[in-house]
């Protein structure tokens, strides 16, 4: 197949969603398949409103020698009216990559309502979709109105070829000192870094220490509000910033830590988590979006209200204390991790549909 794909920016991005169209592109070629990466730049949400008046942007599309076009939803922005004419003029279909919509983060009111009305407009100019969630389908139904051609391939969680026994997740479950909690993310609003320092900021502070990995540059003016959070707690010498990570620090951390917690806004899915399960940690997310077909409460994590700092508090501490329910829940995430689907199975069905819909 000839494969066409529309991102923003780089495919290099540190991001989940960013994860799962590398892999998917990985897979592809590995396959014999050959993927034009059709790069836009990654501006203002308003800025990017303007592409969809670019003729040169018209043309470019219009001429791809494609049997399909994959887009990454999230650049709806620049795409709700362009994809319309395509429909018209190009001989291939189009089929859009959905991680979550916009329209579900967490913001004003008004501002959903204008995002939904565009995301609901480009939605209807695509032929097929590619769902990483059953909750991302939902939604997406929800909104469009109609079910369309689509496949839900979650995403795997399987990519760092991790190797750890659970003899080994057994052994640092119970170890005694303070709960190692790891963060995993970029530092947006979204992912809620503050909620998670709230509750630690009334816990005991023997009790536990926080690693954060992602990139403090994605929002910079959220960054620094966090870290005078945590300069005004006093919790500079508990909370540790490591930055983007390499894959192999990333195993690393995986393997020392104990809990992952990442109380996101919304997530359409929530790699990290599964990830985390791979090594053996317990995860705890929120109950908005689709970290629910990851995680079974009191199995192998747990799911919070979103913004609920003291249901958060409570769940860490409950783990703190009591590491035989540390234990249960660690072989708990490392069981549902093996039974999930791997990238291998992900992008491979994927492919299968793809090739349903030349």
């Amino acid at each position: 197949m000839r494969i066409g794909l529309v991102i923003y920016g780089s495919l290099d991005t540190l991001s989940g969603g960013y994860l799962y169209d590398r892999m998917l592109v990985d897979r592809l070629e590995a396959d014999g398949d050959k993927v034009e990466i059709i790069s836009l730049p990654g501006r203002s949400y308003l800025a990017n409103l303007k592409d969809n008046f670019s003729a040169g942007l018209l043309r470019g599309l219009q001429s791809l020698q494609v049997d399909v076009l994959l887009e990454d939803e999230l650049n709806h922005p620049s795409l709700w009216r362009i994809n319309h004419l395509l429909q018209e003029k190009a001989r291939y279909p189009i089929v859009s990559i959905v991680h979550h919509l916009r329209c579900s983060e967490l913001r004003p009111a008004w501002q959903n309502r204008l995002i939904a009305m565009l995301e609901s407009r480009y939605l209807s100019s695509v032929d097929a979709f590619i769902f990483n969630s059953q909750t991302t389908r939902q939604v997406v139904e929800n909104l469009a109105g109609v079910s369309m051609p689509s496949v839900v391939a979650f995403p795997g969680g399987d990519r760092l070829h991790q190797a750890i026994s659970e003899a080994q997740i057994s052994a640092r479950a119970i170890q005694s000192g303070p709960l190692r909690i790891f963060f995993l993310g970029n530092l947006i609003p979204r992912k809620g870094l503050h909620i998670l320092l709230q509750a630690l900021s009334t816990l005991p502070q023997d009790a536990w220490m926080l690693a954060v990995a992602g990139s403090l540059d994605m929002d910079r003016s959220y960054a620094a509000t966090i870290l005078r959070q945590v300069r005004s707690a006093r919790l500079e010498s508990q909370v540790h910033f490591l930055g983007p990570l390499k894959d192999a620090e990333l195993v690393q951390q995986f393997v020392w830590s104990q809990v992952l917690a990442v109380p996101s806004s919304y997530e359409g899915f929530g790699i990290a988590y599964l990830e985390g399960m791979g090594f053996g940690l317990p995860a705890i997310a929120t109950t908005q979006g689709a970290a629910c077909e990851i995680i079974t409460q009191g199995e192998n994590g747990y799911l919070v209200a979103p913004d609920d700092p003291r249901e958060l508090a409570e769940c860490l501490l409950q783990l703190a204390e009591d590491r035989e329910l540390l234990l249960r829940l660690s072989l708990g995430a490392h069981q549902h991790f093996k039974d999930h689907p791997t990238w291998e199975q992900t992008t491979l069905r994927i492919r299968d549909f793809l090739l349903e819909m030349t």
